[in-house]
């Protein structure tokens, strides 16, 4: 990819390669921001061929990462959260739109993080407690995943501290 650069390395260029005809030469001949403005669009032409075709220029982002219980680190999922508290909300009056703040929620708190990474537990912490306020029962199936109670036992305290919590 043709890149040019501002700053001290203006007029650098990296070699993209033709789409169509695998030449190593092309000339820019629109370039724009895109419509969110994170990323510059650019036509090129194809010095060889003379075929147009586009390119995207962004900034290669850190992605965030979260800490698993056994110290795996992984890449955060949006989706992957959804996709738990749609289980969780499942037959529930919640509007997704109320879920995607939830997740929306999390994803901010991870990318507040200096290094750019927060432990699971931290995540699901803050899942829970916006669960709980907006959904008792959504909140008691997240929770009985999320804190894999290990009997009955566990699963009745939680649901005992939640009434008395209601009754206050």
């Amino acid at each position: 990819m043709q890149k040019e650069t501002a700053g001290a390395d203006a007029g650098a260029t990296v070699i993209m390669k033709c789409p169509f005809c695998g030449h190593l030469e092309d000339r820019v001949v629109d370039s724009r921001e895109a419509k969110i403005g994170d990323t510059i669009r650019r036509r090129r032409e194809c010095t060889r061929c003379n075929r147009r075709f586009t390119t995207y220029e962004r900034i290669d982002e850190i992605p965030y990462m979260v800490i698993k219980k056994d110290g795996r680190r992984e890449k955060f999922d949006r989706q992957k959260v959804l996709t738990g508290l749609l289980k969780a909300c499942e037959r529930r009056p919640i509007p997704v739109s109320k879920l995607e703040e939830i997740v929306n929620e999390a994803e901010a708190y991870v990318a507040e993080s200096t290094a750019r990474e927060r432990p699971t537990s931290a995540v699901g912490e803050l899942v829970m407690n916006r669960l709980k306020r907006l959904d008792k029962v959504a909140y008691v199936r997240f929770a009985s995943v999320y804190l894999d109670f290990k009997d009955v036992r566990e699963f009745m305290d939680e649901l005992k501290d939640l009434l008395k919590a209601r009754g206050k």
